[in-house]
């Protein structure tokens, strides 16, 4: 795998296709994949035996049927179930009736079906409370598995310094970026300090001083959540890399600087 270059896109289909399919699942890929999208964020957590699975939120109640189908409700906490549990949801009606009966995917099924269609990915590791080191280390052994001999590897990232931690220690040659909400005290050289490839923040952080900050100390830099067109253009005259979207039906993914 060649993680020397930066090979990836500038515009990026967040959690696949933004709001416009349930997010996290593989017609949201595909979908992405309709729009001309060729790298696709994700989040990525473990269900109670360890699986990698898809899902941005510590609970189930958002975007799947977890309330009818295994009745906890609200409380319904995705690490404390098996993968077994995990699959029999229905991920896709919370969206439209479109999409009903679309299940939670594993790790493993989103990997295969970007590698067999040379599509890039961001895995964005996002642990179950507590399980930050553990969740870091299983999914960058797991990518390392799946992306081995690919050309390109994914991108690894995280708000957890732990998970980030815990991936570099399990697959050092992975490309990692971490990722900021707030530009909080010692954020430029825990990049560092992690040997990270990029530094991935929300749309409003990044000026023409923390935008100089990362590029000067050789960081890739990425912006998210950038849905309208002045927030895309500021960016962009800034000199941003890359740009995580919602709106995949409004920006062309070969939308030119």
């Amino acid at each position: 795998m060649n993680t020397n270059s930066w090979p990836y896109p500038r515009w990026i289909g967040h959690r696949g296709a933004g709001k416009l399919a349930p997010e996290n699942t593989l017609a949201a890929f595909k979908l992405g994949a309709s729009y001309g999208y060729r790298m696709f964020e994700c989040d990525v957590k473990l269900s109670r035996d360890g699986v990698p699975f898809l899902l941005h939120d510590d609970t189930l109640q958002r975007t799947t049927n977890a309330r009818i189908k295994i009745g906890q409700g609200n409380s319904a906490i995705a690490g404390d179930y098996p993968w077994s549990t995990l699959a029999q949801l229905d991920a896709g009606s919370w969206h439209s009736e479109d999409y009903l009966g679309e299940p939670l995917p594993s790790f493993e099924v989103i990997a295969n079906y970007c590698l067999a269609h040379d599509f890039f990915l961001n895995i964005e590791i996002k642990p179950t409370p507590g399980l930050q080191e553990q969740t870091g280390e299983v999914v960058a052994h797991r990518a390392a598995q799946l992306w081995q001999g690919a050309a390109v590897a994914p991108l690894l990232s995280s708000f957890s310094v732990l998970s980030l931690e815990a991936a570099q220690a399990a697959q050092t040659d992975l490309p990692r970026g971490l990722l900021l909400d707030n530009l909080w005290t010692g954020w430029l050289e825990t990049a560092l300090r992690l040997d990270c490839r990029a530094i991935i923040c929300e749309q409003n952080l990044w000026d023409e001083s923390s935008l100089t900050q990362a590029k000067s100390a050789g960081f890739r830099t990425l912006s998210y959540t950038v849905n309208d067109e002045s927030t895309a253009q500021r960016l962009l005259n800034l000199g941003i890399d890359g740009l995580i979207t919602d709106r995949i039906d409004y920006f062309s993914a070969n939308r030119a600087a």
